[in-house]
């Protein structure tokens, strides 16, 4: 009896200690970050729990008001959103409880935010996420519609459009180094140097999908690249493995199957994990949506698309294993939703295992960066000089090149008199590093 009188005492005071308890775990902002894209902004508060939100807008001005339960302390805001182009201010108000804090996003004009909990995912612990987007940004996917040129109407000797992705950015650090290199921070500066090295060819544009350290959903990636009148589409990342020994670059290209190797398994993996950690948004905002043409003119497109990828791959590996050892010595195939554009040929390549401690020093060595956007170059150049696509200027100069069988004592210097053009030019247009021509050789003349 004395025993059981004990247990119901002890259940007793163990059920008025819950409350004291759960308020001592009352939730707490540790810190906000703030990532600005061109047409959005996305908020994020970090907490130590999962939050229980939630929230409303107000008008003139246009405020968004957020209200998080059993949350307290006070986190200075000050400075935040200063380089936002939708985001003045965060201030807190007053609450509607004691337990409960009140969030005041000043806004620049009326927008509809998203607002979603994300759970701890490293680096990063529990969040909650605002996204803020101009409200004439269209954001849905496109209505299955013709397959047409995007540069149907334009004039010919337009410049060759290359649309360069950097993998990752924003919330979505990518892979993560052992010395934290954050694979998102590498893909962004190998994408500039790719892009400047695109910019100073004559007769070629390069489209950067982000030029910061902000996310980008992959459906959007495509929609910037096709925007803009892309021939190509390269995403650029730094590949990652569960232990540090894989070294190498490898280039990856759509397999309308599952990858059949393990490390395609773990790239299709990794890029589900970036897309929920990054873009929840466009993951509840496309669910139950249909994103992609309908599926016999996805077929033909996706066909000559492919075929296209798969040699340009070649040319990519062939240029990358001159500056780095390669994973890989074929192109891979994986189903990867980055490179689904039916209608734009794509790759996506690696340029080498973060997870492996020598080769993430090299990807944080500037010159190695250098090196290797130069080789992706390089192959992206002679792709185009074989095959230019219609209406570009470099199409055009083809039509009027010639060619020229190599004689016994013949050089480039003596070819470059004959037919009044300089000796770069002809080095230029046959993708030549040195001056030695051999007997036999073909070489193309392009018009002086």
């Amino acid at each position: 009896m004395s025993n059981h009188h004990f247990s119901f005492k002890t259940s007793l005071a163990l059920l008025l200690l819950l409350p004291a308890m759960a308020w001592g775990a009352a939730n707490k902002i540790k810190s906000v970050r703030i990532w600005p894209s061109p047409d959005n902004t996305r908020v994020v508060f970090d907490l130590d729990d999962s939050p229980e939100y939630t929230y409303f807008t107000l008008s003139k001005p246009e405020r968004l008001v957020i209200d998080i339960a059993d949350t307290h302390g006070k986190y200075d805001f000050s400075g935040l959103g200063k380089d936002s182009s939708h985001l003045k201010k965060i201030r807190y108000s007053t609450a509607k409880n004691k337990q409960s804090i009140r969030l005041v996003l000043e806004l620049d004009k009326k927008i509809k935010p998203q607002i979603f909990a994300l759970p701890p995912t490293a680096p990063y612990g529990n969040r909650l996420v605002v996204d803020l987007r101009d409200n004439d940004t269209d954001t849905s996917p496109a209505e299955p519609k013709q397959v047409i040129s995007h540069h149907a109407q334009e004039s010919t000797n337009r410049p060759i459009v290359v649309a360069i992705d950097a993998g990752h950015g924003g919330e979505d650090p990518g892979s993560i180094g052992h010395a934290g290199t954050y694979e998102k921070n590498i893909t962004l500066a190998i994408a500039k140097a790719l892009a400047r090295l695109v910019d100073q060819e004559k007769g070629m544009k390069s489209i950067l999908v982000r030029s910061g350290d902000y996310y980008v959903g992959f459906g959007r990636r495509t929609d910037i690249a096709r925007k803009g009148g892309a021939d190509l589409f390269i995403s650029i990342h730094a590949d990652a493995f569960t232990t540090p020994q894989p070294s190498g670059g490898s280039v990856w290209v759509l397999s309308m199957k599952r990858a059949n190797t393990e490390l395609g398994r773990w790239l299709e993996k990794k890029e589900r994990y970036s897309e929920l950690l990054g873009g929840a948004a466009e993951v509840i905002q496309d669910s139950d949506s249909e994103r992609y043409l309908t599926q016999a003119l996805l077929d033909m497109s996706m066909d000559h698309s492919m075929t296209t990828s798969y040699g340009l791959s070649d040319r990519v590996i062939s240029e990358m294993k001159k500056v780095t050892h390669m994973h890989k010595k074929a192109p891979q195939a994986a189903s990867l939703a980055v490179l689904t554009s039916p209608d734009i040929p794509s790759i996506l390549v690696e340029t080498g295992f973060i997870s492996n401690p020598k080769e993430e020093k090299n990807l944080n060595w500037a010159t190695h960066r250098e090196r290797l956007a130069k080789a992706i170059f390089n192959a992206v150049k002679s792709h185009f000089q074989h095959t230019p696509p219609d209406g570009t200027l470099w199409a055009a100069l083809k039509k009027d090149t010639r060619t020229h069988k190599v004689s016994r004592g013949e050089s480039l210097s003596v070819l470059a008199e004959r037919y009044n053009i300089s000796v770069q030019t002809l080095k230029v247009a046959n993708n030549m590093n040195s001056d030695i021509v051999r007997i036999g050789q073909v070489l193309t003349i392009p018009s002086s």
